[in-house]
């Protein structure tokens, strides 16, 4: 079987034939069913699952959608209400439906354009439409061999066990584990689809900020990479343990080593088009938990305060943790930070999310085409060396400190 080869010569599980394993992958297709950590045997899929977030459309929505995205954890309505005024100063609209309607279109029309017979379903975790109605939507058109796309990049559990944990669900909540499977793609955080969008952001930020009459010397230009805060309980428990701990990723686990890879990769491509290299940091954002529970930090705002004393002079926000303009972006970057850079004197610029670019919507495509075609590991694109990620998460990836396990498709138990 191969193996993706990283700089200390053993591939993301330590080369082993997990193929050879008795585990079985539940709600799988055949090819994925022995959890081989990439699939390489063709798999002819009838649709496309495009597996999102969710989020209200209306102010009558916002505290319905913050209990379902709560459900299980207690919090009294006069708490939510507190997160609820960055929808409400929205009109209570968070912005990823329509964008999840654009993807949706978006990507019918480039399988449509390369002669491919898969339609698209869309199905949210929290708000309509709902996994369930999408699966039941597919299964009822005679689709019943599905390939999933969940809207998040990385690995962690809120970015992929929970889509995986909420298909189990669904199937087993309607009925149809016994005749639907859903495969999963794998983590696209470095595919050249997805970056694409961000290397092209930052170097336009970059160029704009050194250049005129206003301009900025680059040693004067801190380039934040954004991503979501997520516990430290959590984060170290993101990807596979045992690749966590021969690769030395620390309390951030496979979730910010990834990021890290990314931001690293980006910056690299900047200087090789630009001349001009910037420096740069990892930063979170939106963080919910109490105090006393530790997140993954620096801080967004934190770290910008504190880059005038360091001689910066402007700021580029990059949200490399999205994939769209979700409320996360609208609010806590370019509300708060931006804020925040122009109350310390800052320069500031946002770059795009990928959206629909072109090219991320292609790199999508041939995310599903590589486990229609079962294209060999060796051949997929990755841009760090720590890709391609696996297509069968491995056993104990992920887990939810506070939740524990639950089934899950797409992955060996647990």
């Amino acid at each position: 079987m191969t193996t993706v080869t990283h700089a200390d010569g053993a591939g993301p599980a330590g080369g082993r034939d997990d193929a050879a394993r008795p585990a079985v992958v539940p709600y799988a297709s055949p090819a994925a069913a022995a959890g081989p950590e990439h699939v390489e045997e063709p798999v002819a899929y009838d649709a496309i699952l495009l597996a999102g977030f969710g989020g209200p459309e209306g102010q009558d929505d916002v505290i319905p959608f913050l209990r379902n995205v709560t459900r299980g954890r207690g919090i009294p309505d006069e708490r939510l209400e507190e997160v609820a005024h960055h929808y409400r100063h929205f009109g209570g609209v968070s912005p990823i439906n329509e964008h999840n309607r654009q993807l949706r279109a978006a990507l019918q029309a480039e399988l449509d354009a390369r002669g491919l017979d898969l339609p698209v379903y869309w199905g949210n975790r929290n708000w309509a439409p709902y996994l369930e109605e999408a699966v039941r939507e597919a299964a009822d058109a005679g689709d019943t061999r599905l390939i999933a796309i969940a809207t998040s990049a990385y690995s962690s559990f809120s970015s992929c066990r929970q889509y995986r944990e909420d298909f189990a669900r669904v199937l087993e909540a309607t009925g149809l584990g016994e005749s639907v499977t859903i495969d999963k793609v794998r983590p696209f955080f470095d595919h050249p689809g997805f970056v694409h969008a961000f290397v092209a952001g930052v170097r336009d930020a970059v160029l704009d900020l050194t250049t005129g009459e206003d301009a900025v010397p680059v040693d004067a230009v801190r380039v934040l990479f954004a991503t979501h805060s997520i516990p430290t309980a959590d984060a170290r428990r993101s990807g596979p343990a045992d690749l966590n701990e021969r690769l030395g990723h620390g309390d951030g686990g496979s979730y910010a080593a990834q990021h890290r890879a990314v931001a690293a990769y980006v910056v690299e491509q900047v200087t090789a088009a630009t001349g001009l290299e910037p420096g740069w940091d990892l930063v979170y954002q939106s963080r919910s938990g109490p105090p006393s529970q530790p997140w993954l930090e620096p801080d967004v705002n934190d770290r910008i305060a504190e880059l005038p004393g360091e001689g910066v002079r402007a700021v580029v926000i990059v949200p490399l943790g999205f994939v769209s303009d979700h409320m996360e972006v609208m609010w806590d970057l370019d509300e708060e930070a931006m804020e925040t850079a122009a109350e310390h004197g800052l320069r500031a610029v946002r770059t795009p999310t990928p959206g629909v670019d072109p090219v991320y919507v292609s790199g999508l495509v041939d995310l599903v085409l590589e486990r229609v075609h079962g294209t060999p590991t060796a051949e997929r694109p990755a841009v760090t060396e720590l890709g391609p990620w696996f297509d069968v998460c491995r056993p104990g990836c992920c887990e939810n400190v506070r939740a524990g396990f639950k089934p899950a498709a797409a992955g060996l138990a647990p």
